[in-house]
């Protein structure tokens, strides 16, 4: 469009746009003027008015286009992919951590057990023995209440019971005057008397054995009770 064809802008408006306040003759000449003079420039510049010198819209930027640069950024970011590699590491660390733990419960465990089960084995192991030797103990026991257990023989034999009693804690048990005990006494013979108040052992008849706190024989015993 030529120079003639283009638009004469005018500004006859008696309210200013900007305040709303009533222009005077002088002020409405002013901006008349002043329109014209932003019109002529346009002209001249070769783009109406409002428009960019250059006759195109104004550049904004490609926000979609940013942000995939900024994605693209965050995904290539060597400090990102460490910190993420870190935390990865740090959790398989731990879950090592909870592994080993576990695993160190588990033998501590085992080895309570094994040293529980070496123990009960090597008791019944003695109590196995004392079984056996029971019946050779009661002729011990048999052969010294008359007299029979004298000489080198006596000296063996205080030597066995001495070894069976410090080494195995073997005890013999038994004696008149205990209370009867069905829990370590067995009875075989039983009397009432008026001399006695409770259930009492008045004769032993073969003495009781017991290894620790359990009984391998009870002691076989006469017993009384009040009348």
């Amino acid at each position: 469009m030529s120079d003639a064809e283009q638009p004469v802008i005018r500004d006859k408006r008696r309210l200013d746009p900007t305040t709303g306040e009533l222009r005077t003759a002088e002020e409405v000449a002013a901006a008349d003027a002043a329109a014209t003079a932003a019109a002529e420039r346009a002209a001249e510049a070769g783009a109406l008015p409002g428009e960019e010198p250059d006759g195109g819209a104004s550049e904004t930027p490609d926000l979609a286009s940013a942000g995939a640069a900024s994605g693209a950024t965050d995904a290539d970011d060597p400090v990102a992919a460490a910190k993420a590699e870190a935390a990865d590491l740090q959790d398989q660390l731990a879950r090592a951590k909870a592994d080993l733990y576990n695993l160190d419960q588990r033998f501590n465990q085992f080895v309570k057990r094994s040293r529980v089960e070496v123990q009960a084995e090597k008791l019944r192991g003695v109590e196995s023995v004392v079984e056996a030797l029971v019946p050779v103990l009661d002729d011990v026991d048999a052969a010294r209440a008359h007299g029979g257990l004298e000489g080198p023989l006596a000296a063996v034999v205080e030597k066995l019971e001495s070894t069976l009693t410090t080494r195995f804690e073997v005890e013999r048990f038994g004696a008149v005057g205990e209370e009867f005990d069905p829990n370590v006494h067995e009875a075989l013979m039983h009397a009432a008397s008026d001399e006695v108040e409770s259930e009492t052992v008045t004769q032993v008849l073969q003495p009781g054995y017991r290894v620790g706190e359990r009984v391998v024989r009870p002691a076989r015993v006469a017993v009384t009770g009040p009348q």
